[in-house]
């Protein structure tokens, strides 16, 4: 079994990019900018992906063309699940202690 370990943001947001569609690296840092309007250098988004990818959080899917589609894996989608459950609790907590709820 793959260590588990806390990833940065643009792993978070390459991995809920695929929890919606399978997607070539392009069409994530597109998705990514369009959602969240952060845009990822081209560095920062395949090394997030080959960190994944070695994790076994994300896989490449066979293509015709030079365009890399990659999916969600089961793992992935473990491991995506649990940290959103956790960021959940994190920030219900600081918005309860700011007197927000």
């Amino acid at each position: 079994m793959v260590k588990k370990s806390k990833f940065s943001e643009p792993s978070l947001f390459i991995l809920i990019s695929l929890a919606e569609k399978n997607r070539h690296g392009y069409a994530i840092m597109e998705d990514i900018e369009e959602n969240y309007d952060i845009k990822l250098g081209p560095g920062t988004l395949y090394g997030a992906i080959t960190r994944l990818e070695k994790s076994g959080y994300i896989s490449v899917l066979e293509s015709q063309d030079r365009k890399k589609p990659y999916k969600l894996t089961e793992e992935g989608q473990i491991y995506l699940t649990e940290q959103i459950k956790e960021i959940q609790k994190v920030t219900s907590l600081g918005l309860k202690r700011l007197g927000l709820v």
